[in-house]
């Protein structure tokens, strides 16, 4: 089982023919994904090769859905038309739609977040590496080779913390994982993975990877306190941080004892989750909690 990525999934790529468009589809096509069409209007009808496959390309997401039944759509685009191209995923209708660029205006993530929220449009990230299924589909950049399929869940706001976990695991492996981006503002949070986990049958474990500043990983434990009856393992990235200063994602900011790596252990704890001090350490307590049966 999985969570909002199966081998089922038909898959666009708007900003297909980009360079960082091209380098991600062929690795996506590697890695089993059904890669349907990219989206580029100047290049409508033309096709892409890679390896042994040819991609089409469509002038609009609402013309590539109609021709190859996509339901997901993958944005490498710049950070100035990123806003434009959410807006037009969601006026096709998409179901999901996976942000991965960086560095968009934090006005025009609120704006596309809602405006796709209304449309009925999932969107996760922006500034995210997307999210896996191992052995059946990849939505982004997450290295598709480094775990296999498995019980455990991951929603994490760090992507190079994700890889690491997703590798000091993978002798267990994972139904999903999530990077749902590190910006203040994105379109899916730890709560909504937490609730999708949580009622996959499959799913025996979720592994939560959260980092300084916001409260997301406070509102985290919370649901999970009231929602989550599953064994939840955490870790929070910036306990060296300093005060007042962005550390690498835009969201990562901490102003006195607000948003702080210790605060959001002590929620987490306080609800039952065992949280490591580092990654290693997380990845020891998984599988100290399956082979104990919690």
């Amino acid at each position: 089982m999985a969570i909002y990525l199966t081998q089922e999934s038909k898959v666009l790529v708007q900003g297909m023919t980009g360079a960082e468009g091209m380098k991600h589809t062929s690795r996506m096509l590697a890695a089993g994904t059904n890669v349907v069409g990219g989206v580029n209007p100047r290049k409508a009808g033309r096709t892409v090769d890679f390896d042994d496959r040819a991609v089409p390309v469509f002038g609009g997401v609402a013309d590539g859905m109609a021709r190859t039944g996509a339901d997901v759509t993958v944005l490498f685009v710049p950070p100035a038309y990123a806003k434009a191209a959410v807006v037009e995923a969601a006026d096709a209708g998409i179901p999901l739609a996976v942000v991965i660029t960086e560095g968009i205006p934090v006005h025009d993530s609120v704006a596309f977040h809602a405006y796709a929220r209304s449309k009925g449009t999932r969107v996760i990230g922006p500034n995210c590496p997307g999210l896996i299924t191992p052995g059946e589909s990849n939505a982004g950049i997450i290295p598709a080779d480094i775990t296999k399929p498995g019980r455990i869940g991951l929603v994490s706001k760090s992507g190079t913390l994700t890889y690491q976990l997703m590798y000091e695991l993978r002798d267990i492996g994972f139904s999903t994982c999530v990077g749902i981006g590190g910006d203040p503002v994105v379109g899916t949070s730890h709560i909504d993975c937490l609730a999708a986990f949580q009622d996959d049958p499959e799913t025996e474990l979720v592994v939560l990877i959260g980092e300084i500043g916001g409260d997301a990983e406070e509102r985290a434990a919370a649901y999970i306190r009231d929602h989550v009856t599953k064994p939840v393992v955490a870790y929070i990235a910036g306990f060296t941080a300093p005060e007042g200063r962005t550390m690498g994602h835009a969201g990562a900011i901490v102003s006195g004892s607000s948003g702080t790596a210790r605060a959001k252990k002590e929620a987490l704890e306080a609800v039952g989750v065992r949280v490591g001090s580092t990654p290693t350490e997380t990845a020891r307590l998984v599988t100290e909690c399956l082979a104990d049966g919690e």
